[in-house]
């Protein structure tokens, strides 16, 4: 299913302008701690997806190194922000559960509607965004999908940097060796 949404993700509009830097993204910005280099804003994506200068994926679990798993581990934990956003959302408007049998623009309409209306009920009824924070992932297989040099850089740089006094988490070790 993952690599199916990372087929239509790649063909989607969206996708397009993201591969072709024709997306007006926010100027890269200085990691906190650190005065070099600028590091260009990411999407988070699992291994379906093609590593890009904005779209990072976790590293190949054969021959990972520490600083490869503690990467992993952080891009694992800012996905799961993201899944659980739309697990929430898909779980309240259950229409998202399945393929859906509109037109593409009154799916598009349908899916903002959605996005709009729980947003609202969110504020409405209260939340707790640590709650979302809670749970741990166990380890992720992960298949080979080509990317850029430049993703690799990008990637390489980060998981530097979480490695780093500057841009380490206190339990990233721990959390690695479960």
């Amino acid at each position: 299913m993952s690599e199916l949404t990372a087929a239509v993700f790649a063909h989607s509009l969206f996708g397009r302008l993201l591969s072709s830097n024709s997306l007006e993204l926010p100027a890269p910005q200085i990691l906190p701690g650190i005065t070099y280099p600028a590091m260009p804003y990411v999407f988070v994506a699992d291994e379906a997806f093609a590593l890009g200068g904005n779209m990072m994926r976790p590293f190949l679990s054969r021959g990972r190194t520490t600083e490869g798993r503690v990467f992993n581990y952080r891009l694992t934990r800012a996905r799961r922000v993201v899944e659980c956003a739309f697990g929430i959302l898909a779980n309240k408007w259950r229409f998202l559960h399945s393929p859906i049998p509109l037109k593409i623009d009154t799916a598009i309409k349908a899916v903002k509607a959605a996005c709009v209306l729980h947003n609202f009920v969110r504020q409405r009824d209260g939340f707790n965004f640590e709650d979302t924070l809670s749970h741990t992932l166990g380890p992720t297989q992960f298949t080979v999908v080509r990317g850029t040099a430049h993703g690799a850089h990008v990637r390489d740089h980060f998981a530097r940097y979480f490695m780093s006094p500057e841009g380490e988490l206190p339990w990233q070790m721990e959390a690695i060796e479960m």
